[in-house]
């Protein structure tokens, strides 16, 4: 897969001329009118749903935030060599490809981690792109508006969002609606000049609700729990058995899922104006329209041990985080529901595909063409999904194998030329380890660009995301247990899952780290 251009090889109804990625981050795919759920108002979510192709077997690759956008932007699940980090030297973002085929791409976000180190140079190859300004960890202000007096965060402390929110004054000021003005604005006034001069585009809309905080205008705020009272709990745990350990209280956790809730419903609801701009011009007719995330946000879920879950803790991808949602409007395609397993690489794929793009560096992603047109009923038959430095998982139609480290979680390696990653706002000393006199030139698959191969051995201090209190390896029957709740690890298929891990590892030729302390030599 080094080296790609596309030909068809078959029939679709109308091959789109533009492409419209529309990615909500941290969206629970449960909670979508779409896929079953009812606890929370979705109606412009389904309505994009009823005209779509809505996949149901669709899930996480590289995890979290900035790792997903590598999936989608770059093709190549990078979680097996590095975590959050930059574009690196050997491989290059669809845009690059896309501007060297004159398309033109465009970028509307409220995403501040596109602006810090670590995810700084995903927005240099768009066209253009419009920041949105004030979420979560935007540096946007250095000091807060007097009406803004805080909100109980569970010991984050003071935050960005702190100097940002009393700023809002509306809800028409707030990031998410932000960011939904200014696409609905682009696809009414930008894009029909770009079509009347025959000019392809690429949209890539990332905003970043319904991710914390779940900070949102009273009426929202109160829209499923109206007998709260005192500041919103807009800011989430990150907790394993929250309730039983006394970080929240039964009352505190129905408090933080109305929370999330009001969110999702309030960018839901400005969603329908981008949904609007689509209508009145008529944009369904020539564009392809993807709505996805880059992963669920556990609300109080239960792990393998019956523990509450909140955040993003470390633990394994259970289904609430890696089990996603995926819709796809293309012109000339009947709304219907596709089981194909499917995975964020695969959006990737499809993009190059539609534009006949070639990708230079090697990519995990299949394209989504094929099961679109009803030419073939699946593109993959396993993919892989996690954390650096944690869990590895491969996940099939019939289950979710997830494999820890079988003893000391050593050796690990990264493999980087730039050497950055998320910061943390408020230890801003805190960085990654710096390559040292072990370091190594190496070299990525199909790559003949120099990398730097740090190893890291029993003793190091590792990149913070490796870190968690417990490593598991469990197993899910996922035909016979669809909610994921019976550790089958014990059963004699279990085996046959670690070989095929190790198959498909040694496909993607991951590091020999990665057998090693999984135990897969």
């Amino acid at each position: 897969m080094a080296r790609r251009s596309f030909d068809w090889g078959y029939s679709v109804t109308t091959t789109p001329k533009n492409v419209v990625v529309l990615l909500l981050d941290s969206l629970n795919r449960h909670e979508m009118g779409a896929y079953g759920g009812t606890n929370f108002d979705t109606p412009n979510l389904d309505r994009l749903a009823a005209r779509s192709v809505r996949f149901t077997n669709h899930h996480t690759g590289s995890l979290p935030c900035i790792p997903a956008r590598h999936d989608i932007l770059v093709g190549a699940w990078d979680f097996l060599w590095k975590p959050w980090g930059s574009i690196e030297l050997w491989e290059e973002p669809i845009t690059a490809s896309l501007r060297r085929a004159g398309v033109v791409t465009q970028l509307i976000t409220d995403h501040p981690h596109l602006f810090e180190v670590g995810g700084e140079n995903y927005h240099t190859d768009f066209t253009a792109w419009d920041y949105q300004r004030g979420h979560e960890s935007d540096a946007w202000k250095t000091r807060p508006d007097d009406s803004w007096l805080g909100a109980p965060s569970f010991g984050r402390g003071h935050t960005h969002y702190d100097n940002s929110r009393g700023y809002f004054r509306s809800e028409e000021d707030f990031p998410g609606p932000k960011t939904m003005a200014a696409t609905a604005r682009w696809l009414t006034e930008d894009a029909p000049v770009h079509r009347a001069k025959d000019e392809r585009f690429f949209l890539f809309v990332d905003e970043f609700d319904p991710h914390e905080p779940f900070d949102t205008p009273e009426d929202w705020a109160m829209r499923y729990d109206d007998s709260w009272e005192g500041p919103h709990l807009v800011w989430p745990p990150y907790a394993v058995d929250a309730i039983k350990e006394g970080v929240m209280t039964e009352r505190d956790a129905r408090q933080v899922r109305a929370q999330y809730g009001g969110k999702l419903s309030m960018i839901d609801h400005w969603l329908g104006k981008v949904l609007d701009a689509l209508d009145a011009t008529n944009g369904w007719d020539d564009t392809a329209v993807i709505l996805c995330t880059d992963h669920g946000h556990y609300l109080g879920d239960l792990d393998v041990y019956g523990r509450d879950v909140w955040g993003k803790p470390g633990l394994p991808v259970y289904k609430p985080l890696g089990h996603i949602p995926m819709l796809v409007a293309w012109p000339g395609i009947a709304p219907s529901t596709n089981d194909a397993l499917t995975t964020s690489t695969d959006i990737h794929a499809t993009i190059a595909e539609i534009f006949g793009t070639t990708i230079k560096h090697t990519a995990h992603g299949k394209s989504l063409a094929p099961v679109l047109s009803e030419e073939a009923t699946s593109v993959r038959d396993w993919l892989l999904t996690g954390v650096w430095g944690r869990e590895v998982q491969l996940v099939t139609n019939e289950w979710r194998y997830t494999r820890g480290p079988q003893g000391k979680n050593m050796p690990q390696t990264m493999w980087s030329n730039r050497w950055s990653t998320m910061p943390i706002g408020s230890m801003p000393d805190f960085k990654m380890p710096m390559p040292d006199n072990r370091a190594v030139l190496d070299y990525m698959p199909g790559s003949t660009v120099p990398v730097i191969r740090q190893p890291f051995r029993e003793g190091d201090m590792l990149p913070f995301w490796a870190y968690a209190k417990q490593y598991e390896t469990v197993m899910f029957n996922r035909a016979e247990d669809p909610d994921e709740t019976v550790n089958r690890i014990d059963d004699s298929i279990a085996k046959e899952a670690e070989e095929l891990l190790r198959v498909a590892l040694h496909s993607v030729d991951a590091p020999s780290e990665q057998f090693e302390r999984l135990a897969l030599n």
